[in-house]
């Protein structure tokens, strides 16, 4: 027990009068998910010391990966990071990023030690192994009562995971937002509204661009600014900055936050992965939104579909083509790791030249996905960011020619999904917001501009959300 206290004491934030534990409801709560895993290490070995042994080493796991994401992200594990234990195997680089070299050695060594010692400290005897099962049973029966009872019924009432953490510790508030997230209850449906009726040749163009970030504003250089977004939003409908709720990570909040349009207010505690219940929130869509009015709806992206559960999301969502991965050739090796954004706005332009009715195309970049690296074109992280970010600024003024050339009625939406995280040189401990453009064309393929007054805001993405309906749907 004074071990879990101590492993749970070191996870940021720490207590305020670290080190000091945390409150005494939390530390119940962190001594029956002790038990648990002792339960079952228990049952399996019978060996006391060993299955004791490796639940305070799950705790220093825990406690371990929490500071790490806290470093370069800006926020402690949440509930919500478990449901992507099978992306972690399935695209490790997506996360390993965030770990030294000594925590991923100690991964490493943990996963074939742990199945070998249980297996080489097993007790024969029956009676140690129905202890473990008993210990199990009583402590899952005991974390059940003790939630229905004050004070702990009255824990985690707001999604604060950065307080609850300080208070009751990192694993209490796992568990009890957890709790707390299952008891949230789907909106009611939308009912199908139509808008004003599009022109039969009208476009959509929404493109959410990875780690895009205004790096004059990011770096406070401004000799680093982006030309394809300093002439958009000369010529905007609409433009500002974004203010986005995650840092160097977290696309699908965002993503959700423009796609579906509720609020973190609304959302409760599935504002830390919404895309959990996605598809049970499928009427806020906006393809679902559109249709009625006679949009027909694309969703692009060159990874795999399966990752965030994309795949059925979308389809819930309304939107009635994936364009995936293998509609795209792989880079080539001086390219990079992932599909370019050039080769993304050849395909973009490609789709809306051969649609035959209003169409709606929401597109996500992968190009510029981190870990950044140093190579023989950069001489520091920064730098390897900073020549992917402009190859974002050259697909949206690609896309701003290529949509005015085709002579069609148009709305072009780009915005970052969030910043990037690169040790050395960006920070969570400051401001979060990307840039957005919203740009109109006429069929003349001129740029629809608004009074300069009216263009500069700063939305959520469920604000963005709402500006697209507007236009779309509007005119507005």
């Amino acid at each position: 027990m004074a071990g879990s206290l101590i492993l749970d004491a070191l996870a940021r934030p720490r207590a305020q009068a670290f080190p000091s534990t945390r409150s005494l409801t939390g530390a119940w709560l962190l001594w029956l998910h002790a038990l648990l895993p002792l339960g079952v290490f228990l049952t399996i070995s019978g060996n006391l010391e060993v299955s004791a042994g490796l639940s305070l080493a799950l705790i220093g796991l825990f406690t371990m990966v929490s500071n790490a994401k806290r470093a370069m992200l800006g926020e402690a594990l949440v509930f919500s990071d478990l449901a992507l234990l099978g992306a972690v195997f399935r695209h490790p680089q997506f996360y390993f990023s965030a770990l030294t070299r000594v925590q991923k050695a100690v991964l490493a060594l943990a996963a074939p030690i742990v199945p070998a010692l249980l297996w080489w400290v097993f007790v024969p005897d029956a009676t140690a192994h129905l202890k473990g099962l008993a210990l199990f049973v009583i402590s899952a029966g005991l974390l059940r009562l003790t939630m229905k009872l004050p004070p702990w019924n009255g824990l985690g009432q707001v999604p604060d995971s950065e307080a609850d953490v300080q208070r009751h510790g990192l694993i209490p508030t796992l568990f009890v937002h957890w709790l707390r997230w299952r008891e949230t209850r789907d909106p009611a449906l939308l009912p199908p509204t139509a808008g004003r009726l599009p022109e039969s040749d009208e476009l959509a163009i929404v493109i959410q661009c990875e780690s895009f970030a205004d790096p004059a504003r990011l770096f406070g250089d401004p000799a680093l600014i982006l030309p394809g977004l300093d002439a958009a939003r000369d010529s905007a409908w609409a433009s500002g900055v974004l203010e986005v709720h995650g840092f160097g990570a977290y696309t699908m909040r965002t993503e959700y936050g423009v796609l579906f349009g509720r609020s973190e207010q609304a959302l409760g505690f599935r504002r830390f992965d919404p895309f959990l219940t996605a598809t049970r929130e499928a009427s806020y869509a906006l393809p679902q939104r559109l249709k009625p009015s006679g949009w027909r709806s694309l969703f692009v992206h060159p990874h795999d579909m399966r990752f965030y559960n994309r795949e059925a999301i979308m389809t819930a969502g309304g939107f009635a083509e994936l364009v995936g991965q293998e509609r795209f050739a792989p880079p080539a090796p001086e390219e990079g790791r992932y599909v370019t954004d050039a080769a993304m706005a050849n395909e973009i332009l490609s789709l809306a030249r051969s649609a035959t009715q209003p169409t709606l195309i929401y597109a996500v970049t992968i190009e510029n996905h981190g870990p950044w690296t140093s190579g023989p074109q950069d001489h520091d992280l920064r730098s390897g960011y900073l020549r992917l970010l402009r190859k974002g600024d050259a697909m949206l003024a690609a896309l701003a020619k290529g949509l005015a050339a085709l002579q069609r009625p148009a709305t072009l939406v780009f915005f970052g999904d969030h910043r990037p995280s690169i040790p050395g040189h960006t920070s969570p401990d400051g401001a979060r917001d990307t840039p957005f453009v919203v740009l109109r064309f006429d069929r003349t393929g001129q740029a629809i501009p608004r009074g300069a007054e009216e263009r500069e805001s700063s939305v959520t993405p469920a604000g963005l959300h709402q500006l697209i309906l507007d236009v779309l749907l509007r005119g507005e």
